[in-house]
């Protein structure tokens, strides 16, 4: 078991379940309208904690304003500038991201770590097989991971300083996979896991499920995050489903949807697409069938608590298993949301 760290009021580590975290898309001083939904959404689909790139103190303000409205821990991503940490901690964010190596002299490291046990600030060092010291031929890449974040962390122990997550990423699965294995052969601390810089969708998914998986399923591993080219309410959907599909996490809206196929009468894809997240953010801990075709429908209908069905020109509404009503296609997200929302 590894030690518990506190980040905000989220705890990582221990006998915690494991947590999903995704990373803010657009920098902070465009913050949209709608950010507060859109934290409320991705809070609801089940994500734990999310990151801030702080890449100037310039910022300071949009990153207080952030802590202050968001519903999840925030973590400032902090690169190079070892001040830009120092000031994120006067907004209060529940967890500091850095690389000592690219923070420069050590002891700029050592007044952030201060500063953090001061506050109750979790650090996580946050190790990429691209920004690690220079090698001397002495040790694979595996190794050098590895043995650079022990050095880091035993800097962090020297000031008394233990609320320390870790994470050691590559675009290569099999080097970030072989790299979480033996850290966690050599460590009680809290990994943090991921294949950076992964693809898109589906690149990013084979990828991360195939290397996550095995590690989750062997016990490695205490929060997690799909890096997607794409959305973040993405990253947040593809991590929750891995640990309910490890049995690492229960409840929640399970979607049964078909692929299209000559037989479909009814763009199950595309009515996917529009109101899956909408669902996903529902809290509602049901199963819900969108289908194409009179072939599988009715059957999978059946077996969900809420269906539509397309057959034909007609859309069929499903309660419980049986018909409740015929709708016009154009209405079929509205009514499909009306009842996940009624359904008790």
């Amino acid at each position: 078991m590894t030690k518990e760290v506190h980040v905000g009021p989220l705890t990582i580590g221990a006998d915690a379940p494991v947590s999903v975290q995704t990373m803010y898309d657009i920098p902070l001083s465009r913050l949209e309208e709608r950010f507060e939904s859109r934290m409320a959404v991705l809070k609801a689909m089940g994500c734990d904690i999310i990151r801030f790139s702080y890449p100037d103190i310039s910022e300071h303000e949009y990153l207080c304003d952030v802590v202050r409205r968001c519903p999840m821990p925030v973590v400032a991503d902090i690169h190079f500038d070892w001040k830009n940490a120092m000031d994120a901690m006067d907004c209060n964010v529940a967890k500091i991201r850095i690389n000592p190596g690219n923070i420069g002299e050590r002891w700029k490291t050592e007044e952030i770590v201060r500063k953090a046990l001061d506050k109750g600030v979790a650090i996580r060092i946050g190790l990429n097989s691209g920004s690690l010291p220079r090698n001397d031929g002495s040790k694979d890449k595996v190794s050098l991971m590895v043995d650079t974040a022990l050095e880091y962390i035993s800097w962090f122990e020297n000031l008394g300083f233990y609320n320390t997550v870790v994470s050691l990423k590559a675009s290569d699965s099999e080097l970030s996979y072989k790299a979480a294995r033996l850290f966690s052969s050599k460590s009680d601390y809290p990994l943090h896991l991921g294949v950076t810089e992964a693809g898109g969708v589906v690149t990013s998914c084979v990828r991360s499920t195939w290397t996550l998986g095995r590690l989750l399923n062997d016990g490695i591993g205490n929060t997690i995050r799909y890096s997607i080219t794409g959305s973040i309410e993405d990253e947040v959907q593809a991590g929750v489903e891995l640990l309910r599909t490890l049995g690492l996490r229960k409840g929640g809206m399970k979607i049964v949807s078909c692929p299209m196929c000559g037989r479909c009468s009814f763009n199950s894809q595309g009515f996917l697409k529009e109101v899956e997240h909408e669902l996903l953010a529902s809290g509602k801990d049901i199963c819900v069938a969108i289908m194409g075709c009179q072939v599988n429908g009715p059957g999978e209908a059946k077996g969900a608590d809420i269906a539509v069905t397309g057959i034909g020109n007609k859309v069929y509404l499903y309660m419980h298993g049986k018909v409740y009503k015929q709708i016009d296609a154009a209405d079929a997200k509205e009514e499909l949301l009306k009842a996940v929302s009624d359904y008790e």
